[in-house]
């Protein structure tokens, strides 16, 4: 990449994070990993992308590295002393702004410096300087339900900035935000960046939009989920501004996507037991093989897509024409190659023979075709059949299914899992669900598709 002199792209290292492992316990006492012995460094002068699906523990890794939360092991270091509490570098810009409401804008810019027991006519004017920087000036007095979302984030900009750390963070920072002031408010950060007016010395983002990252970041770290390992490191190394329209650009954001939906043949060896090149593996489980949480109506709405496209596009293309990002459309690819629908090769994905019968059938034959490979292939829905079917009344209270999946999920995760199932065997008619009796029944249409 083009960097300014005052901004190596190697420079000093500023934060490392050595094996880093970080487990959750449940209520239960089950222990369920988000992350797993990830090391990293962000040196002086470089912007660096965590990215990953949802599970892939990237806000987690941002936590521990900013000293918020400690590793269940591993560690990380801050310029070569290890964290045993907030690291001081560090400022970070959150998804929600996290604005205190009845705090004006000056005064929420000048938290961090109060903090830090800066006297008060410097925090007035170092707060002024920061709120002029990010494009605020004449708001100084208004309050954040005042000002649009854009403007709020604005106000985050500033606050982390005013304190000039040594390391930016921020988490997923332009989610929340229509897609012109989020497209306004990279511009303007990489603006920043690139004529040293920021006061920061390294930047590290927590994204799922893949051209995000390729837009913003000199590295990418794309993170594997469930849990969460660094599964690739890419080096973006394009002059900015970068124009998105360009080769190399589209061609690095088909090498994510590749990344990203690479785990097509885990699916498939899971299924079958039979790794390619390898020994033998255990069945998928509800805990190995998780649903993705899409709906069979999102599912369907993919697949005829495809079908209208020939039966197979990129990625990338679809993304764009639907704008979705990573969160939006992954997931509803992994539901149709959980399922045997479609297949992934890079950033392409086509429909199998089973997809295109699915995608051009009528509403009782897709059902039938749903039904038939949920239960081949999503461990989940299959264990609910099998269970419902084992016994005498066909009926059975969902808390079995929550304890099984509570070995392996929090709570909440394992409430979605067990939505998505239901949701899944309902639209199958697979079985039949009392929300008030938290109760399953066996749909009579599930006999025989065992």
């Amino acid at each position: 990449m083009t960097t300014t002199p005052d901004r190596p792209g190697n420079g000093d290292p500023i934060i490392s994070a050595t094996h880093v492992t970080k487990s959750f316990t449940s209520p239960d006492g089950n222990v369920l990993p988000v992350l797993d012995s990830v090391s990293f460094t962000l040196h002086e002068g470089e912007i660096v992308a965590l990215l990953g699906k949802s599970g892939s523990g990237k806000s987690t890794l941002l936590r521990c590295a900013a000293g918020l939360i400690a590793p269940s092991s591993g560690s990380v270091s801050y310029r070569g002393t290890p964290l045993n509490g907030a690291n001081p570098g560090v400022s970070m810009v959150f998804q929600s702004f996290a604005l205190l409401p009845w705090l004006t804008v000056q005064q929420n810019v000048e938290l961090g410096l109060q903090a830090q027991g800066v006297a008060e006519a410097d925090r007035r004017s170092r707060a002024l300087k920061a709120i002029d920087l990010i494009g605020l000036d004449g708001f100084e007095g208004a309050y954040p339900k005042e000002l649009s979302g854009g403007m709020r984030q604005r106000v985050g900009f500033a606050r982390a900035l005013v304190v000039e750390p040594d390391a930016l963070f921020m988490d997923e920072p332009f989610s929340a935000l229509d897609v012109l002031t989020a497209e306004n408010l990279r511009n303007e950060l990489v603006g920043l960046w690139e004529g040293n007016e920021a006061p920061v010395k390294s930047v590290l983002i927590v994204t799922h939009n893949i051209e995000e990252a390729v837009l913003l970041a000199d590295r990418i770290l794309v993170l594997s989920s469930n849990p969460g390992r660094i599964k690739a490191e890419l080096t973006v190394d394009l002059p900015r501004p970068r124009d998105r329209r360009a080769p190399v650009f589209e061609a690095l954001v088909d090498t994510v996507y590749g990344i990203l939906t690479g785990r097509e043949q885990d699916h498939a060896d899971a299924l079958t037991g039979t790794p390619t090149g390898g020994a033998a593996r255990p069945l998928a489980t509800p805990i190995s093989a998780p649903l993705p949480q899409v709906s069979p109506g999102g599912l369907s709405g993919l697949l005829e897509i495809l079908a209208a496209r020939g039966g197979e596009d990129g990625m990338p293309e679809l993304a764009d024409e639907l704008n979705f990002e990573v969160d939006d459309l992954l997931p509803l690819v992994d539901a149709a190659v959980l399922l045997d629908l479609a297949r992934t090769a890079g950033p392409r994905i086509a429909l199998t023979q089973a997809g295109n019968e699915f995608a051009n059938a009528d509403i009782l034959t897709s059902k039938q075709l749903f039904a038939r490979h949920a239960v081949a292939h999503a461990p989940l829905v299959r264990a609910i059949v099998q269970a419902l079917t084992r016994t005498g009344d066909h009926v059975l209270r969902e808390g079995l299914f929550l304890d099984l999946l509570h070995r392996g999920f929090s709570d909440e995760d394992a409430r979605r899992q067990l939505d998505t199932a239901i949701d899944w065997g309902r639209y199958g008619e697979l079985f039949e669900y009392d929300k008030g009796e938290g109760r399953l029944e066996l749909a009579p249409e599930a006999v025989g598709v065992l």
